[in-house]
């Protein structure tokens, strides 16, 4: 049942208690602790990964085992702290930086991280946020609270690219036409990549890929786009493969696509936590296998990206609800009728 009434001094909340069960509630506005500021939450994407909670009540070998605010794609305005009045977007994952992987660079494989919206910490679906004001980056002015928050799958995005040393002149296959899949055409194509082939048993997804910069979109059908794909490039495949699915087939397909000696990033999510693939495939062609980890410090290009106009992220969205409305939200993003579910929990307020 929605709750619109909230009173002095609490905040709408929507935490997931398990399948499909996602509830409101008012709690207490929080209240920002040493290092801190707090956030008047604005826009937040549904990720592909929020959705596996919602169907699985987990993703991979974490489950809900309290009732977890879910939501890492935010952006808001600071209300209170050092960075107050400014425009934000969030960075979700809150290393240490203070381990050895920290001080190398892979904060994002950091191992003490907490990361918004999975295990027991507590996400963006609330209308305020406390959160640690060095992982707050400032955003223009001409940004959007949409805009910013799509800045987080761009950042993935983008990791996911750097794994694969997409530059200038690489060419490259991207199999899944979710936001990920399509933020990571866009970022290709404007990092002078040639992105060869875009894939998606989705029609509504896959139109949007010549847009972002695909030279061809083939449509999967029984499962597999592999051999279309490999003849789409003349036969000589494609440096960099990326699988931005995590469905069985794509991974296979980026395995097919890649050429001799090339690389396939594997940036999906399985539904059942495991990957497979034709391993003789992959071993005649030498190929290099890369596993994409959330973002390692791409959150600031992406904003700039997105900024600058050379990323046009808003046109991802396709559906924008109240926090009210989440299960609504959830569902919809579920069904994957659109391309991006964006929940606004300071809408009418």
């Amino acid at each position: 049942m929605a709750l619109t009434s909230v009173p002095a001094g609490s905040m709408l909340v929507a935490r997931i208690h398990g399948v499909r069960d996602v509830r409101l509630s008012h709690e207490p506005i929080p209240v920002p602790g040493p290092g801190e500021s707090l956030v008047r939450v604005e826009a937040v994407g549904l990720c592909g990964s929020d959705i596996h909670w919602w169907t699985h009540a987990g993703i991979g070998d974490a489950r809900v085992v309290s009732p977890l605010v879910l939501g890492h794609e935010a952006a808001g305005t600071v209300v209170e702290g050092p960075l107050a009045g400014s425009r934000v977007a969030i960075e979700p994952g809150v290393p240490c930086h203070a381990c050895d992987l920290c001080a190398e660079g892979n904060v994002n494989l950091c191992p003490s991280v907490r990361h918004a919206g999975y295990g027991v910490t507590d996400g963006a679906l609330r209308a305020y946020v406390a959160w640690p004001s060095a992982e707050l980056h400032a955003v223009p002015a001409t940004m959007t609270a949409r805009e910013a928050a799509l800045a987080e799958p761009l950042a993935v995005a983008l990791h996911a690219l750097g794994l694969g040393r997409v530059a200038p002149g690489v060419t490259v296959a991207v199999l899944g036409c979710g936001p990920i899949g399509l933020l990571a055409i866009a970022a290709a194509a404007t990092a002078g990549a040639s992105v060869e082939v875009a894939t998606d048993p989705l029609g509504h997804r896959l139109a949007l890929a010549p847009a972002l910069g695909a030279r061809r979109a083939i449509p999967v059908t029984d499962g597999s786009a592999g051999r279309a794909a490999w003849e789409a490039t003349g036969g000589r495949g494609v440096d960099v493969a990326i699988d931005a699915s995590g469905d069985p087939g794509a991974v296979e397909d980026a395995m097919a696509v890649a050429r001799i000696g090339g690389t396939v990033v594997l940036a999906g999510i399985p539904d059942d936590d495991r990957t497979s693939f034709t391993a003789s495939v992959a071993r005649r062609k030498g190929l290099t296998i890369r596993i994409a980890r959330r973002l390692r410090a791409t959150l600031p290009r992406a904003i700039a990206l997105i900024s600058s106009g050379a990323v046009d992220a808003a046109r991802l969205v396709t559906a924008a609800y109240p926090l009210e409305e989440s299960e609504a939200a959830f569902r919809a993003a579920e069904a994957r009728a659109g391309v991006k579910v964006v929940i606004e929990p300071d809408a009418g307020r």
